[in-house]
């Protein structure tokens, strides 16, 4: 079982920085290296671990890769402490998840530490997730399956007429038959995303505060981002942008659909948005930086022509990344960004997302999942790479 290495790797990153141990609470961590969901504080020391299970712990002693005499039932974060870190402890400190952790959670982990220093370990745990291992890879494989039966629905019921939010019922449907959990994770406090970004015509212009990509207007100001009631029309743009999680895993995939028909200058701008696509992941190799692989899609779009629409926004302003690793969290490092010193490693896995939109014109967008192997990288997304004209026989 993977569990085992995951805890010594962490383990290992404990010692180095001289820690009495870490406490992790936030569920995709716990899952991460425990294999279970269930509410629980797992503590790693650098040569012991364990897992305290506040609920669900007959359903946790199933589900964990873990013998049973390192899972706990029902312990208090102050039990906890006492039998992890006894005495006062002074001069020590601790790792937790301070990224997430709120002020109340502070202060109950301060008060049954004793003296102990909290600090923060996410990023070390954020690295290390960053290389997915075998079964991962699996996961978000299936993933990406059930991106693309979403894929299959739109072009199989997108026409004139129908609302934004019948189409994304549509492809949420078929994702969810396809084994989607319904549900993705973000790793930031009070994020709203509605079920996925999905816009067409004029919408596709709009682009909400809480989402630094194209993201519709959703259905309420409650909530603004994804399908709206708008109806369809013919020779629309739509863009579908539906994530997908399976065992934990993402998936991130856009298209771009032409309803009925489609102009010759959106072909040639999606032909070309694509080409800038394709440099990029034709040339991401273990060792660039994301600084690096953020220069060559700018270059590659200046060479395009498209540079000044390329992840241009309606308010002039632009894009600072071109991807983002994607995971148990749907966004996560390393994130392709301008000024990134991190560096791209054999087994990441990333989202790489691209759009353009001309002032006062046209708005397209192509997202894939890709697989970065030593040599090669691989796209795991299936569904066509194109501008896809749908024409219904009703059209």
């Amino acid at each position: 079982m993977p569990y085992s290495n995951r805890i010594r790797s962490l383990q290992e990153k404990i010692s180095e920085q001289g820690l009495a141990g870490a406490i992790l609470f936030y569920s995709r961590d716990v899952y991460y290296y425990s294999g279970t969901a269930q509410p629980a504080y797992l503590v790693v020391l650098p040569d012991d671990y364990r897992l305290f299970v506040r609920r669900g712990y007959e359903i946790a002693r199933m589900e964990s890769g873990y013998e049973r005499e390192r899972i706990v039932k029902g312990a208090s974060l102050e039990a906890v402490a006492q039998q992890m870190f006894p005495g006062q402890g002074q001069g020590a400190k601790v790792g937790t998840e301070i990224d997430v952790l709120t002020v109340l959670q502070a202060c109950s982990m301060n008060q049954a530490l004793g003296m102990r220093e909290l600090v923060d370990i996410s990023g070390e745990i954020l690295e290390q997730r960053t290389v997915k291992d075998a079964q991962e890879l699996e996961s978000i494989k299936r993933a990406c399956s059930a991106v693309h039966a979403g894929h299959i629905a739109a072009i199989s019921c997108l026409r004139a007429g129908m609302s934004e939010i019948e189409l994304a019922a549509a492809v949420e449907n078929a994702q969810r038959l396809a084994g989607h959990e319904g549900c993705f994770f973000m790793r930031t406090s009070d994020f709203v995303m509605s079920r996925g970004p999905l816009a067409s015509g004029f919408n596709l212009r709009h682009t909400s505060g809480t989402l630094f990509t194209l993201s519709g207007t959703g259905l309420s100001p409650a909530i603004p981002t994804g399908a709206s009631r708008r109806a369809i029309e013919a020779g629309d743009m739509v863009m579908v942008d539906i994530p997908v999680c399976i065992e934990g895993y993402h998936a991130d995939q856009s298209r771009t659909y032409a309803v009925g028909h489609a102009q010759q200058r959106a072909l040639d701008l999606f032909q070309r948005l694509r080409s800038v696509a394709d440099c990029l992941i034709g040339n991401l190799r273990p060792g660039m930086t994301c600084a690096e692989a953020f220069a060559l899609a700018m270059d590659e779009a200046k060479a395009s022509g498209i540079e000044d629409s390329f992840m241009n926004f309606e308010s002039g302003a632009k894009a600072y990344f071109v991807g983002h690793g994607i995971g148990l969290e749907l966004n996560e490092p390393p994130l392709l960004a301008r000024n990134s010193r991190a560096v791209l490693k054999a087994g990441m896995v990333l989202a790489i997302e691209m759009h353009l939109m001309e002032p006062e014109g046209l708005a397209l967008k192509l997202e894939d999942t890709v697989f970065i192997t030593p040599n090669e990288v691989e796209i795991l997304t299936s569904s066509p790479r194109e501008l896809i004209v749908v024409v219904p026989h009703h059209i």
